[in-house]
């Protein structure tokens, strides 16, 4: 018998030799995949290729670099086409189970108003509980001004239907901090994710590079400058909350992550013509503190809590921010606060407009449990900073994507095998034999 997935999931180590490449590329007329250096879909890819019906963009990685990168078409995804092209389509345990529209009201609804004053304990409390129980909750009343939340949603889809050569003058492979790229994998995997990106890193302030926000559409460049900082501010104040929660001073979670990293997110998810058979973007958690989720009303965003046995997908509110809280808030809490387990799903009907907003520590910030309540032991066994649990996480993504993929090649030899293995003889009853 195969071993399940959970029985290698459950035995994975949490210390793991650093992989030295974590994304693939794959090119059409040689199956061999070739190595490169890109990191999590939650960071930037340094060196991809994607195709598109008949053509590959190719990008030259650090052994080349002097290279000039070769354009033959451009590399969107096969909207077009009537099916899925296998590098879509997911195992059949990983495809969605529920709607992208079966919507649920089990992801609790916060309103922050009164969070400075009369109401900040009620609200610390149920902040709290969500992340106990979901690790994912959403916001209303929050102050970010209803404006500005529109227009950049506005000019979000405005960029995405903008021609080719547009968008490609940001395409962010080959290591570029931020821009566009179109859909992405881990190494150990051959399974693409149905969506497109726009990347902002957008803190440290010192650290940006405006020549890497597109300047198409018209005014979008102010627009998420108004919009990161108006984020920060938030996102700055649910830490509070959560601190306080915890028993610490109202600036600790902010603290623990020294000089605290925005990267925005804007994800496009077009239509699709087999939504049941993919996803927009795969299960995971994201590696951060907290995540700030914009959504559409079309629905999309999926999450659990028990696994992955059960799955709902979360309401979407007009001008509400989803809150994630991601494995460092997890580890800072010592477990106490779940890290959203969650996934998006796709549609044939419409697409689908979210922008992720993600905080996180500066890379060399120490993770560590803040609290640690009594009769309890510590997460972790000693402290490390952010980056090194980063690349634990890709090393268990990685080792975990092998696994399967080996656990698939030994059911499927095993079918073989039973299907290649001769028929026994009928046996005759005793009385023919003894005619």
């Amino acid at each position: 018998m195969p071993v399940p997935l959970a029985s290698y999931t459950s035995r994975l180590p949490l210390k793991l030799p650093s992989p030295s490449n974590i994304y693939t590329r794959v090119h059409p007329t040689s199956h061999r995949p070739q190595q490169s250096t890109a990191q999590h879909s939650d960071e930037p890819d340094k060196r991809l290729q994607r195709t598109d019906r008949r053509h590959t963009l190719h990008f030259t990685g650090r052994s080349d670099r002097r290279m000039a990168p070769v354009v033959e078409r451009a590399p969107f995804l096969p909207t077009g086409e009537a099916t899925l092209r296998p590098s879509f389509v997911r195992d059949e345990d990983e495809r969605p189970k529920v709607a992208h529209d079966r919507f649920s009201d089990e992801v609790p609804v916060i309103s922050l108003h009164g969070i400075d004053d009369a109401r900040r304990t009620e609200i610390r409390d149920r902040v709290a509980a969500a992340c106990e129980g979901w690790g994912i909750f959403q916001v209303v009343d929050h102050g970010v001004d209803a404006a500005l939340i529109a227009e950049m949603a506005r000019l979000s889809r405005d960029f995405f239907a903008l021609p080719a050569e547009d968008k490609l003058r940001y395409d962010m492979s080959g290591g570029k901090k931020g821009g566009f790229i179109v859909s992405s994998h881990l190494q150990g995997e051959t399974v693409q994710d149905w969506r497109e990106i726009v990347t902002y890193f957008s803190y440290p302030v010192k650290a940006r590079d405006y020549g890497r926000w597109p300047d198409k559409p018209a005014g979008w460049r102010a627009v998420v400058e108004q919009y990161s900082e108006r984020l920060m501010a938030l996102s700055c104040k649910l830490l509070g909350v959560l601190s306080e929660a915890m028993g610490l001073e109202t600036e600790a979670l902010s603290k623990a992550c020294v000089d605290m990293d925005q990267k925005v997110v804007v994800n496009f998810y077009p239509k699709c013509p087999q939504p049941d058979l993919t996803l927009g973007l795969k299960r995971h958690t994201d590696p951060g503190t907290i995540t700030l989720l914009l959504q559409d009303l079309v629905g999309g965003l999926q999450a659990t809590r028990d696994g992955g046995n059960t799955w709902i997908t979360v309401q979407p509110i007009a001008g509400a921010f989803v809150v994630n809280l991601g494995d460092h808030g997890h580890y800072l809490s010592n477990g106490r606060f779940k890290n959203a387990d969650h996934q998006a799903v796709v549609n044939g009907e419409s697409s689908r407009l979210s922008i992720a907003t993600f905080q996180n520590p500066a890379p060399d910030a120490k993770v560590w449990p803040l609290a640690v309540r009594e009769g309890e032991d510590t997460i972790l066994e000693e402290p490390i900073t952010f980056t090194e649990m980063y690349r634990r996480k890709m090393a268990r993504d990685l080792e975990l994507a092998k696994r399967k993929k080996q656990a698939k090649a030994d059911q499927l030899k095993q079918q073989l095998q039973q299907e290649a293995a001769p028929a026994a003889a009928p046996t005759k009853p005793l009385n023919q034999i003894l005619a």
